[in-house]
Parts: structure tokens; sequence; C-alpha cells
């Protein structure tokens, strides 16, 4: 028997590749299908199975593609209503694969149709659960994301309460979990950094299975919860109906486009020029008008937060070789109309004699000087939470996630200085607000990390007084 986690940081999502006798089951594929299937062959294998743990929000599950390759039996689990073939499971269904079995445990609470894959080894142990967005490291899946009229995020933490308590509690302390999710998914509140863990240890220091009424969990799971990214519904729906083959969207994606090219898609089709170079190059030299999203960091959410349009067309700069990733990164969230790439990048369209712009940056050092002599106006693009632990005193809190909501917070005669935690959300926004005309934008170079370690740590300037 052969399990392997197959984790993606920019998502922060777990998919699990399975293997017994030379038979696989894939949990949770992400959208491009070729790492799965090169691993089988490599292990002389098949894939049997396609397990989906629920109809994901947070990204485009690649069950249609890989199914279609392969042959596999796609299989949710109860209540599913999938508008593609697929197996539907029932509660406590068992799957054999080679010389092991999986049982299907229905655990709705996240959504209707949450369920957790069990385990059993080839000695009838049982071994692991596969708990999807049921059960994470430190945490559980939000209840509010399957709210409907006649249910509301109350009701589903009931059901997930019951589940927990149910299915998953029962279980032997040395059953591994193996989540969905680790810390950075927007699918919970309180993720660990670890993504596997024993039952036990989960039953002792998880804050959602301790003992308590199911009065008091409801209350817990629901409080601090903020509205979940827009694109989330979107993605469910692909993820239930149907979307567009992947090779077809990367094919139509990478183009290179010739300057003359690039401009008249442009201009034809109103497409977003996303930027996803490294924030200090964006810094440099940039095309009028585009958004700066780095594929160095957290990029698919981003784009998902920010883009609110699936069917946005969409024209890109990439680092050379990097184009590939870059539409894949985009399709692994909904957004699957790239139409191409600027070949050569920023070099040939300032060979070409087109005008860029640039983005004023300041350091550290040279703004806490400034701060303390000057009358400065201060935004702060973290979320609501991380400015009230701390921030600069006289800086308004804009977070990037609601920035296309807050532009009227900017009066554009005035000079704003921008800073995050470490300077790649405050170039996100210093794009964006420039892209709509406040010229006036004053990045620092690496944020609130970089400030804590100038004289204003030292000082009364950071409001409340504890510092990172």
């Amino acid at each position: 028997m052969k399990i392997i986690q197959l984790y993606t940081g920019c998502l922060a999502e777990a998919a699990y590749y399975i293997e017994s006798a030379g038979e696989v089951a894939i949990i949770d594929p992400l959208r491009e299908s070729e790492p799965y299937i090169k691993l089988a062959e490599i292990n002389g294998a098949t894939i049997k199975y396609v397990l989906e743990t629920h109809f994901h929000a947070d990204f485009v599950s690649g069950h249609i593609d890989l199914a279609a390759k392969t042959g596999a039996q796609i299989v949710f689990g109860p209540t599913a209503t999938p508008e593609f073939e697929a197996h539907i499971a029932k509660d406590n269904e068992v799957l054999i694969l080679g010389r092991i079995k999986i049982k299907v445990l229905h655990t709705p609470g996240h959504t209707m149709e949450s369920s957790t894959y069990l385990l059993i080894d080839e000695n009838g142990k049982e071994n692991a659960i596969f708990t999807g967005d049921t059960l994470f490291i430190g945490d559980v899946g939000r209840p509010d994301l399957a709210v409907k009229s006649d249910l509301s995020r109350e009701d589903l933490a009931g059901y997930l309460f019951d589940s927990l308590h149910n299915k998953i509690l029962p279980l032997a302390d040395d059953v591994i979990v193996y989540p969905g999710h680790g810390a950075g998914s927007a699918c919970g509140k309180n993720m660990s950094k670890e993504t596997v863990d024993t039952l036990g240890h989960q039953k002792q220091f998880n804050y959602a299975l301790r003992n308590m009424s199911k009065a008091e969990f409801i209350a817990e799971v629901t409080d601090g919860l903020v509205a979940p990214p827009q694109y989330f519904p979107k993605n469910v729906v692909m993820n239930k109906t149907g979307y567009a083959s992947f090779d077809d969207v990367l094919s139509k994606g990478i183009r290179p486009l010739s300057i003359e090219e690039f401009i008249t898609v442009r201009e034809t089709t109103e497409a977003l020029i996303l930027d996803t170079r490294k924030k200090e190059a964006f810094a440099e030299a940039h095309i009028p008008g585009s958004w700066y999203i780095g594929i160095e960091d957290s990029f698919a959410p981003w784009v998902g937060l920010l883009i609110k349009n699936l069917e946005q067309p969409i024209l890109f700069l990439a680092d050379e070789g990097m184009e590939e990733e870059v539409v894949t990164r985009l399709s692994r969230v909904g957004y699957d109309n790239a139409l191409g790439f600027l070949k050569g990048g920023i070099k040939s369209w300032l060979e070409a004699g087109h005008t860029t712009e640039k983005l004023e940056q300041i350091n550290a050092e040279d703004f806490a000087s400034k701060f303390e002599t000057e009358n400065l106006n201060l935004l702060d693009v973290r979320r609501k939470s991380e400015f009230d632990s701390e921030h600069l005193t006289g800086a308004e809190n804009m977070p990037l996630d609601f920035i296309l909501d807050n532009l009227s917070m900017v009066n554009p005669t005035h000079k704003y200085y921008i800073y995050c935690v470490g300077g790649y959300r405050s170039v996100i926004a210093s794009s964006i607000l420039q892209s709509k005309n406040f010229d006036n934008i004053v990045n620092i170079i690496g944020g609130f990390k970089a400030l804590s370690t100038t004289s204003l740590a030292k000082t009364d300037y950071v409001a409340p007084k504890t510092m990172l």
C-alpha cells in the first residue's frame, strides 16, 4: 500500500494518491491530470477511482478530465448531484482498491454532500481518513459555503457537529488524518501549518473536537467568519456541472504574441493585462493599466479574489519559462480565458518604444525618517484582523480583498504610502490603484516586517504597542 500527499502551497490544497496491488485512487485532484497519470505510470499502476470529498469552492478539481483520460470512475458521497456521469456512493459503502478497502463515510456540514474516505488496510485495520474539508489539522471546515434559503450556517454547523461525533471521533486514536487543506486556505479559519496528524492528537488539541455541547460548537465554529471569496460559488458550479478541457485551456493560454498581436487582442477583447513577474521588476517598469499579481506568492487565490468575472479575457507577462505555470494556476480557480502572453516580455515592449510606468517605492528606513517628521497618508492593505493586532498610527485600513469596493476611500489629490506584511499585497494594491488613475502611490518595500526593524519599533508610532 502506498499513500502520497500531493500538496500545492499556492492553494494550500492536498490531493492524494493511494495505491494497492496496481490499482490507484486519486482524491481531490487539481485541474491538470498529467502529474497523477505519470505517477501511476511510474508505479506500473492503473487509476481506478477519482474520489471527490465534496463540490470544492476554492479550486476547480480535475476529476472530469482525469476520468476521461484514464477511464477511472468518479465517486461522490451521498446527496451529491453532479451533472455528469459519476457513482454516488451510499453511506458506509465499501470500495475495493487492490488489497485494501475504502469506506465512504457521509459527513455533511461543510457541505451537505461532504464525505470522508476511511482507508482499511490489507490486515483489515482502519488506517487513515481522508477528510476533505470536514476536519482539518487544528480546525474544521467552515459551515457557511453551502448556505441556502432553507439552510443556515448554524444548520450546517449542527450537521458538522453530528458528523464529527458520530462518524469521526469514534475512530481509533492512531488513525491518521489526511485533510484537504492546510494553513492559508479560506475554507477554515484556524488551520495548522501541519498537513497530517493522528486523530488522537487532534482530539487533544483541535478546538472543535473538545468536549462541548452542540450549541457551544455551533457558536464557536460560526464566530468570526468573514464573507467567502467571490469566486467560491462559481468554482462550485464548475465542479458540479463541468468545464472546458484543461488541455484546450492551456493551448489557448500559452500562445506567444507579438507586440502588434498583443495590442490587437487587448483592444478587441478588452483583456486585462496581468503582470506575473517579480514585484521588483513590475515596480521598475510595467505596461500602463496592468495589474500585478506575482506568480511567486499566493497567485491563484488573489486572482480569484480580485478578478470578478471568470470569463474575463486575460493577457499576461511572465518570466521566461513560467508561461505554462501561469495558465495552469489561473485554470485551477476557473479562469480559463487566458489568451496569450507578450513574447519577449517588457524588454520587447520597451525596445518597440512603447510607454511604461514605474511604481514609486521607498525603503523602510527612509520611510521611518519621513514618518517622524511629516504628516503622511497611509493605507494598510492587510486584513482587518492583522490591522487590529497592530498598525502604524494614523493608517487607514483598506484590505486588499475588498479594494475594488472601497476606491472611494482614496482621494486622488493625496499622496499615499501603502504597506502590507512583506510587500506582496501592497504592490498588488498599488498596481490596481494605478490602473484606476490614482497616480500618487508609494509602496513601502518590505512592508510591516521591514518597518518593525526601524526606529519606529521603539516609539509610540505603532498601535497597539505589541510588535511583530
